[in-house]
């Protein structure tokens, strides 16, 4: 029992490491675009792409990754798609042309599509309602820890190495998750013999793929772009579609497992299993705990995009220095996650007797730590040109620590509502959704953050190439600025963005502050168990366990 107790939790690390490589992806190719563009000879619109393929594909695969996982078994198709992610990381590393990189990328991104919702969905058939909290800290910590590490390492890497290294060090990272997963991680599955929802699947990644290439070009090309709101609109009616088909495979499964032989063949178990159980969100807890922890990526997202920009090209730094600067937010994340999952993690009257209520109640917990969120990053909007590393290492810190002790608690509560069979598409709702909060924070914050700053520039008697370049970006105005030689230039730019970064820091605490309100308005007061136990519920856990 000793021996099975150690397994799982060296499986969780293994667990841990997955997901790492991941949230490397998402970030540590940034800083090499200015080198592939050179030697790969790429277009704008190429670099856009090598960015835009991995997300993109990332989030159209997910909930049909989230399926398959239930139903062929998750730590097959985990260990398929690590191995997957491995090769395509070479094949980025050593691509020829810019075409060949986009292609690699998006296959990338489908490995990453089955990695991020099965280290989820394993958490509920191997850990109990006791120790999830722990383990739940432990996989979210490891993907928001590679946001700040991807442009650290990727920095170090680029001021030392050729830009394919970037892709490298995904390779020995993968191959130990493999062994770890392969070695250590019990098999798990649902017993469905159903068909596979496969209309659901093609129209949930369509409109997945529409809505988050939208939310990307808004970024770039501004909210009142035409094909912009059209690719948006689009997406939201393909997705508004997915919801009457689920819907009506739910009502016709529901039918034939009542029916009997008069349901007809599209109920029971000749009838399709809906991608998505829609009964999941008669949870209350499942609803706001996921609706939670996609806030959390909103306004995340949006901080990890613009304050890179601020000690890059503000401050001057160079990659590796940019990096180091955003540490301590690691620091209070990890110091939260320790603090949050003692507090949820519940007691026990007595040696042998069933788990009490967690120390704190978890919608005070989930409240607290977006309370703290919102101070540190209101303190943020003191940020000026002149603003010493240390006050940036305090309200960072502090702003971990929130995100720390908020992300997993809403996280718990919303897998404890999934039942084991389906954890694999419950966890792919989740991390769809996160994904898909993420890009709207960028887009939408980045927008805020852009307005700003242009509205604060006065660019009267310049020439129109030198208007547009410093209006484009900050890294423009800047290298457009010292071109000139105007140090006056030079400070309105950099003053301008960093008001532009104060006020999109106050949108940021805002949205902390409404989601602190949220939790304690509609969250439950405690982890509640999942809303039904089925046989093959059963069957899941009875899998998983034989297994060791």
């Amino acid at each position: 029992m000793a021996q099975t107790e150690g397994r799982r939790w060296w499986a969780l690390a293994a667990l841990s490491l997955s997901v790492l490589v991941v949230a490397l992806d998402l970030f540590v190719l940034s800083l090499a675009l200015p080198t592939l563009s050179a030697d790969l000879h790429a277009s704008s619109s190429d670099l856009q792409w090598f960015v835009v393929a991995y997300s993109l594909v990332l989030a159209a695969a997910l909930l049909p990754a989230g399926m398959l996982g239930d139903r062929i078994g998750r730590k097959k198709i985990l260990l398929v798609a690590l191995a997957v992610f491995g090769v395509a990381s070479l094949a980025c590393a050593y691509s020829r042309s810019a075409g060949e990189l986009i292609a690699a990328r998006a296959v990338l991104g489908v490995a990453a599509a089955v990695i991020l919702p099965m280290a989820l969905a394993a958490l509920p058939v191997m850990f109990s309602a006791e120790e999830r909290p722990r383990a739940i800290a432990a996989v979210g910590g490891a993907t928001f820890l590679g946001y700040p590490i991807g442009p650290i390492l990727g920095g170090w890497l680029l001021d030392h190495f050729w830009w394919g290294s970037v892709f490298l060090i995904n390779v020995p990272v993968v191959i130990i998750a493999i062994v770890a997963v392969a070695t250590l991680m019990p098999e798990s599955r649902g017993e469905d013999a159903s068909k596979a929802d496969v209309t659901g699947m093609a129209i949930s990644s369509v409109g997945l793929a529409l809505l988050t290439y939208g939310l990307i070009k808004a970024g770039d090309d501004g909210w009142g772009n035409g094909a912009v709101l059209a690719t948006i609109g689009a997406g939201v009616v393909v997705l508004a579609a997915f919801a009457w088909w689920e819907r009506r495979i739910s009502r016709r499964a529901a039918g034939g497992s009542t029916g009997g032989s008069a349901g007809g063949s599209a109920g029971g178990a000749g009838g399709a299993q809906p991608l998505i159980d829609l009964k999941l969100f008669s949870s209350a807890g499942f609803t706001w705990g996921t609706v939670l922890s996609t806030l959390v990526s909103f306004a995340l997202f949006g901080l990890v995009f613009a304050m890179p920009q601020y000690f890059l090209d503000v401050r001057g730094l160079d990659s590796l220095g940019a990096g180091i600067r955003m540490l301590p937010m690691i620091g209070g994340l990890a110091l939260g996650l320790v603090l949050g999952q003692r507090l949820q993690t519940p007691r026990r009257r007595r040696a042998g007797a069933a788990a009490s209520n967690p120390t704190v109640s978890p919608k005070v917990l989930i409240s607290v730590g977006f309370a703290i969120m919102a101070v540190a990053l209101a303190v943020g909007t003191r940020t000026t040109l002149a603003s010493s590393t240390a006050f940036a290492a305090t309200w960072f810190a502090a702003t971990g620590f929130g995100l720390g002790v908020a992300l997993p608690t809403a996280l718990n509560i919303a897998l404890a509502a999934l039942a084991p069979a389906r954890s694999g598409s419950g966890s792919a709702l989740i991390t769809a959704m996160r994904q898909v909060g993420g890009t709207i924070g960028v887009a939408i914050l980045g927008t805020v953050l852009a307005t700003v700053y242009q509205g604060r520039l006065h660019l009267t008697g310049l020439p129109a190439s030198a208007v547009t370049a410093i209006r484009k970006s900050v890294a423009g105005g800047i290298a457009t600025a010292k071109a000139s030689g105007s140090n006056a230039l030079l400070d309105a730019v950099r003053t301008a963005y960093v008001h532009g970064l104060d006020v999109m820091l106050w949108v940021c605490a805002g949205i902390a502050i409404a989601s602190a309100v949220l939790a304690i308005v509609f969250l439950p007061g405690r982890v509640a168990a999942p809303p039904e136990a089925a046989d093959d519920d059963t069957t899941a856990s009875a899998v998983a366990t034989s297994a060791w």
